[in-house]
């Protein structure tokens, strides 16, 4: 284990828990590093046929950790930010990804799920994607892979209004495969990896390979991280932390004012 990360190589199955729950999960940079690695290593380690993410306690994820957001906005953090690593790993990956999901996928706790080939929800599960909220963009490619898996109009609402969907919701709009009881999710997941497993790598690979195209996803990741670290400085970004830390709405029209 890493620090909140658990890694576990078991029976050709990679699992990797976030283990922050008493910070709902949120990702940390030292997480995203951690992250990266195992999806790269996992590329060209034959007993890591496939990867399963799932998270400790009641939540996937919150997302990002707000507190490193207010640092980078403020420029206070110093070093390299590893979600760009993170994301472009889990982009080319060529092994299955399952997801088990429960409670909140909160930002990339969703837009993750849309590099995942078997996403299982708990009847519980809520995803949001907040980033406008945050004076922020989507990453992870989800501005091409989330219209193209729900609609422009379904997308953007998720985009821009940031509300959350139910399980079921996301099981109609074609974001995950399944929705099942909350406890036996953890043993559905397992379920379908060892089924994955026993299958032909290669033609998993190369089946997966021909219905993705990681050129064009790792080039989109590329494009919106810019974007992304740009509104990071903006005055918006600052009254979205600033309000966030306050409890209280941010105010974004005072600064057309």
């Amino acid at each position: 284990m890493t620090e909140h990360l658990k890694i576990e190589n078991k029976d050709d199955i990679l699992t990797l828990t976030f283990a922050r729950p008493d910070k709902k999960n949120a990702l940390t940079n030292v997480m995203y590093g951690a992250l990266a690695d195992a999806l790269v290593a996992a590329e060209t380690d034959p007993a890591a046929r496939v990867v399963v993410l799932r998270g400790e306690g009641d939540m996937f994820t919150a997302g990002n950790d707000v507190g490193e957001f207010a640092a980078f906005a403020t420029g206070a953090f110093k070093g390299e930010r590893h979600v760009a690593r993170f994301l472009q790993a889990i982009a080319r990956a060529s092994r299955p990804l399952v997801a088990a999901v429960q409670g909140r996928a909160v930002g990339i706790g969703t837009t993750m799920l849309l590099h995942c080939d078997f996403v299982l929800l708990a009847e519980d599960a809520q995803l949001s994607t907040p980033f406008v909220n945050l004076a922020l963009v989507p990453e992870a490619a989800s501005t091409i892979l989330m219209p193209q898996r729900i609609g422009y109009a379904r997308a953007y609402e998720m985009f821009a209004l940031g509300e959350t969907i139910d399980a079921r919701t996301a099981l109609q709009f074609g974001i995950a495969n399944r929705v099942v009881p909350l406890e036996s999710l953890h043993a559905e997941a397992a379920s379908i990896a060892h089924r994955l497993a026993k299958l032909p790598a290669g033609s998993l690979a190369a089946t997966k390979r021909l219905m993705r195209n990681p050129e064009l996803l790792a080039a989109q990741i590329a494009a919106e991280s810019k974007i992304f670290t740009e509104r990071l400085a903006t005055a918006e970004a600052r009254e979205a932390f600033t309000a966030f830390a306050e409890r209280r709405p941010p105010d974004f029209a005072k600064l057309a004012r």
